[in-house]
């Protein structure tokens, strides 16, 4: 069998990875906490938490932000208290938009 080709992530979602994880790390050791217990806190192996750390953007999205959230971090610029009101008028916009998005027909040019 051959390999499996290695996921390739962009600059950005690397970077965007690595600023989180190394937010969550500062505000753990701020917060005073150990990594064994900031994991067990979370539900997760102390392995994925550094590898939360050290921006592995192979990492559940669930435990990253659950760890952020357990270390106090605001993830979007709005609180955690804002969040229900936002995601419920993304939802509203979203039930104005067609379930699919089909791409649009080429553009024939018969103009001999």
């Amino acid at each position: 069998m051959s390999k499996a080709t290695p996921r390739v992530y962009s600059r950005y979602c690397l970077e965007a990875a690595e600023l989180l994880g190394k937010q969550i790390q500062l505000a753990r050791k701020l917060n005073k906490f150990t990594a064994q217990d900031l994991a067990e806190r979370a539900g997760i192996s102390r392995g994925l938490l550094q590898r939360i750390e050290k921006g592995d953007p192979s990492c559940s999205l669930g435990a990253a932000f659950e760890v952020a959230a357990l270390v106090g971090l605001t993830l979007f610029s709005s609180g955690a208290n804002e969040l229900p009101a936002r995601l419920a008028q993304i939802n509203n916009s979203l039930a104005l938009l067609p379930k699919a998005v089909h791409p649009s027909p080429p553009v024939i040019d018969d103009d001999f």
